[in-house]
């Protein structure tokens, strides 16, 4: 039937939204089911004007969001993302850095991307580090980089690229205004969210397609698939 019927997957997020790292498990799921067919769309939903001081205001009123994620999805928001991240005074909510963090490695290799941005999610919200910033970004992609092989990744000028690099950042803004055109002309609002194109026809997964793990992921694709 695929094989009839070519067809793509794109993957609308933003790396500092709780209910993208709830679909995590169905992203993993859909990438191994279906090797070089999804793409990453970063929206910048909390990047550039969404981004924002993280107030202890903004810190509780995500926990409470992050606890109901975990209630309905099993995902894991530990005490130390609250502690060290929700709670600790001069961070930043900016996914900038890590949407050009990913720019950057998918730059490297484009099936690096998508275990990246599962890496930096755990890295947030299971190991309570700061995805905001440059250097602890650096050291996520260079040890997922390492993790598949790629040892041409090196920290330090990666983190520095995250910084101030020009181009990247111009490459990075490209991406996402592109996602926010497609999302325009969906009528999509909100992330996460999958489009899968069957020839000139899309179909939007999401809700209990994304947040039921990679077997129901896979299932929803292949009945569209199987009815394309």
């Amino acid at each position: 039937m695929t094989a009839m019927n070519p067809f793509r997957l794109q993957y609308f997020f933003d790396p500092l939204c709780g209910w993208c790292y709830a679909s995590a498990p169905a992203l993993a799921g859909l990438d191994a089911a279906h090797p070089g067919v999804l793409e990453l769309m970063p929206s910048g939903l909390f990047a550039d004007e969404g981004a924002r001081e993280l107030t202890p205001e903004w810190g509780e009123y995500a926990w409470r969001n992050d606890q109901r994620i975990e209630q309905m999805t099993g995902q894991r928001f530990t005490h130390a993302y609250r502690e060290q991240v929700l709670r600790r005074g001069g961070v930043r909510f900016d996914s900038g850095p890590a949407n050009r963090a990913l720019s950057a490695l998918r730059g490297v290799d484009a099936r690096l991307e998508r275990p990246l941005l599962e890496a930096i999610q755990l890295a947030r919200y299971v190991d309570g580090l700061d995805t905001a910033r440059p250097d602890v970004l650096a050291r996520i992609a260079a040890g997922v980089a390492a993790n598949a092989g790629v040892t041409t990744v090196d920290a330090d000028a990666l983190a520095r690229r995250i910084e101030g690099d020009a181009a990247l950042a111009s490459e990075t803004a490209g991406r996402i205004a592109r996602t926010q055109r497609a999302m325009r002309q969906l009528g999509a609002s909100g992330v996460p969210q999958l489009l899968l194109t069957v020839g000139e026809r899309g179909y939007v997964l999401h809700g209990a397609s994304l947040y039921g793990g990679a077997q129901a992921a896979v299932a929803a694709v292949e009945r569209v698939l199987q009815e394309a």
